[in-house]
């Protein structure tokens, strides 16, 4: 049961298995209006400005599922600070509120991060092999592209929640490296 003062957070990237914050608890949970997508350029966490990859951001249209996390109100100011010096390293993402369904059926107002598309990083729906190719490409200070690219599915599929396009994108960046075995 949500208190007075307690907080709902809407993860759908690596918030969701990694969100770095202390919870009271966890659902799934369906946000309408919005979808996942590979829309926003990274110079930092998974590529640089040579080479830059791409993360994810919530798009405008669709629907999107993910994980919802309630706070206590006494460490809801805290964690917003939080995830907000880990989400805007470069002001890519718009904070905002959105009405998130919950896989018990209650529905609550929840806090996110959508992609700002004003910003000069956010590029959109870029053509699958154009994705492919930056994703295959790109390593920041968190890692390969690829690696966040995988570590995303997995953790998706974990969860139940089986996002097409991002199969479709892994399956691109396959086609384009070549196996160990065929170096």
């Amino acid at each position: 049961m949500t208190a007075p003062g307690d907080i709902w957070i809407f993860g759908y990237g690596s918030l969701m298995w990694d969100p770095g914050f202390a919870y009271e608890e966890v659902q799934p949970a369906l946000v309408r209006g919005w979808h996942r997508a590979f829309c926003v350029i990274s110079h930092h966490y998974r590529g640089t400005k040579e080479r830059p990859g791409l993360v994810l951001g919530l798009a405008r249209g669709g629907a999107c599922r993910g994980r919802a996390f309630r706070v206590a109100g006494a460490r809801a100011q805290p964690t917003l600070d939080y995830l907000h010096e880990r989400e805007m390293v470069h002001y890519v993402y718009v904070f905002r509120e959105v009405p998130a369904t919950l896989a018990d059926g209650r529905r609550v107002v929840a806090k996110t991060y959508v992609a700002d598309t004003a910003h000069e990083r956010f590029c959109g729906r870029l053509p699958l092999e154009e994705t492919a190719a930056m994703i295959a490409n790109a390593r920041g200070i968190s890692g390969s592209n690829l690696e966040y690219l995988e570590n995303t599915i997995r953790h998706l599929d974990e969860l139940g929640i089986r996002e097409r396009s991002l199969h479709r994108v892994l399956d691109a960046v396959r086609r384009k490296s070549p196996s160990p075995s065929r170096r």
